[in-house]
């Protein structure tokens, strides 16, 4: 009776033992796909030529599950709305526009008064400011944290979620930034000799694709507003 006990116990035993080790060996699993798939969403974020169909393709699905999904989705929700500020960045200052306001072109299209210009000029500076300030904030411990702070989930997922990307943050360099701040410099210059030429715009004209002054002074006010780009 009592071999009989004993075998059931050791077979009870390997059992669990099977179980523990069946669920330790798929959580590291779970736990190898889950870099894997990061490693890989990294790889495409900082290519040479991002392309952004296999990175949307990547953030649209999970590959893991139970709470190594959390993680991942929280990640992925976290590096989506990233992208969408950036995109909205890369979209605004490959506008053409931005290069147009100080043109011959321009002046005789909506000079003197330029309200078109002005609105363009006001409501762009505005834009990238708001984009900025939105991309900064991601690159915080904050934000990016704010991703996974109410999933209720253990530490250890909280602290691997934190290791993956809160870590890469101060990493981060200012080029970005420094792209945005350049423009949104020329942009406020260009509202300057906006404003100047609306100031003066009794005195001047557009002749043969060039702007002309009556009175030399304004010219050389306006050709060093103009070096100051």
């Amino acid at each position: 009776m009592k071999k009989k006990i004993l075998i059931i116990i050791v077979i009870v035993a390997i059992i669990i033992l099977g179980l523990i080790t069946y669920f330790v060996i798929s959580d590291l699993r779970q736990e190898e796909k889950l870099k894997s798939e990061l490693n890989e969403l990294s790889q495409l974020s900082n290519a040479e030529n991002i392309d952004m169909d296999k990175i949307n393709e990547k953030l649209n699905t999970v590959v893991t599950k139970d709470d190594y999904a959390i993680v991942e989705k929280a990640f992925k929700d976290y590096l989506s709305d990233s992208f969408e500020n950036s995109l909205e960045i890369a979209n605004i200052l490959n506008d053409e526009k931005i290069t147009q306001s100080l043109t011959p072109e321009n002046y005789k299209n909506d000079g003197p008064e330029f309200t078109n210009t002005k609105e363009y000029l006001t409501q762009t500076i505005e834009q990238l400011e708001y984009c900025k300030n939105k991309y900064n904030e991601f690159l915080t411990d904050e934000k990016a944290i704010s991703y996974i702070d109410d999933k209720n989930l253990d530490d250890y997922y909280v602290n691997l979620y934190k290791d993956e990307i809160v870590g890469d943050l101060s990493n981060t360099d200012k080029t970005v930034e420094n792209s945005i701040n350049e423009v949104i410099s020329l942009l406020k210059q260009s509202e300057n000799i906006i404003d100047f030429l609306i100031e003066n715009k009794n005195n001047w004209d557009i002749e043969n694709d060039n702007i002309v002054f009556d009175d030399t002074d304004l010219a050389r006010e306006y050709d060093d507003l103009v070096s100051q780009l």
